[in-house]
């Protein structure tokens, strides 16, 4: 039997997170792997995935903020706005200073309608942008808000007909950050594109749990089992005895006074479920102990 939990994967570049599903159910030993959000090709990074109950947890855990390292190139602007599309236009950056940089950099911070980049995987109709593009449809979509929290320049690299920005960009879900390339090249007239993109924080989950896949592949085991992820990824409540038989028997129990989804736990520290407050009761959305 594999045990439930969570793995935290620092992807390699060049693979989908379908890859590393597919390889991570060959490793461990089981078909029930899933991730928890995308990461795109060319990234690296931290990938969360949920093993067998650990994948009932994966579309209600709170991964609405993450964190990211990038490399952003101004002169050149392409179709996928990162370094594997093709190149549309160019313009020289040698002469954008400092000061527009930082400028740029500001205008793109904090709440904003940023418009995903056409080859994402947004849905339109069912069906994603990125496959719409391959088809040879024409994608436009919408604005939406999102919020980037940080923009931090961390190094201007300056060649001879390039300009290379080493950036941190802490941001919420659903925030493109080859999109945020693509709009500081466009606002300082020159173009630009996403480098390298590496994620180092998806939620309360870091680089510092994760694992590669090779090193899985040496020793393979949970980054997390099902107790230390839900209590990880979500507000904790312990149960008493008549509370934790009220619950396992489908009852209602009394509301928490916890904002929006909690780990449920039973007087031996097993998470049971997952709950949710509603008036002054609360219920499980997620039953936790069985299969």
């Amino acid at each position: 039997m594999v045990p439930p939990g969570l793995i935290v994967v620092d992807k390699a570049p060049g693979m989908t997170s379908h890859d590393v599903v597919a390889q991570v159910r060959r490793i461990i030993g089981t078909r029930k792997v899933g991730h928890a959000g995308t990461l795109d090709p060319m990234a690296t990074g931290v990938l969360v995935l949920g093993v067998e109950r650990a994948t009932k947890l994966l579309g209600h855990l709170a991964l609405d903020r993450k964190t990211y390292l990038a490399s952003i190139r101004l002169g050149a602007a392409t179709t996928t706005d990162d370094a594997e599309g093709e190149v549309v236009s160019t313009a020289d950056p040698t002469g954008v200073t400092d000061e527009a940089i930082a400028a740029g950099i500001a205008a793109l911070t904090g709440p904003i309608q940023q418009v995903p980049s056409s080859v994402s995987a947004v849905k339109i109709d069912g069906k994603r942008a990125y496959a719409r593009v391959r088809a040879g449809e024409e994608v436009q979509l919408a604005a939406r808000p999102v919020t980037v929290y940080r923009f931090d320049l961390l190094n201007t690299t300056r060649g001879e007909g390039s300009v290379d920005l080493d950036v941190m960009v802490d941001c919420s879900s659903g925030t493109y950050v080859r999109a945020l390339a693509r709009d500081l090249g466009v606002a300082l007239g020159v173009g630009g594109h996403l480098g390298a993109l590496r994620r180092t924080t998806v939620g309360p989950f870091t680089l510092r749990v994760a694992r590669t896949l090779e090193a899985l592949a040496e020793s393979p085991g949970l980054s997390l089992d099902m107790e230390a992820a839900v209590a990880a990824a979500f507000p904790r409540r312990d149960l008493d005895r008549v509370e934790a038989i009220a619950l396992s028997h489908g009852k209602r129990i009394p509301a928490a006074g916890i904002d929006g989804t909690y780990g449920i736990f039973d007087p031996a520290g097993k998470a049971v479920a997952l709950g949710v407050d509603e008036g002054g009761a609360a219920r499980a959305l997620v039953a936790l102990n069985v299969s």
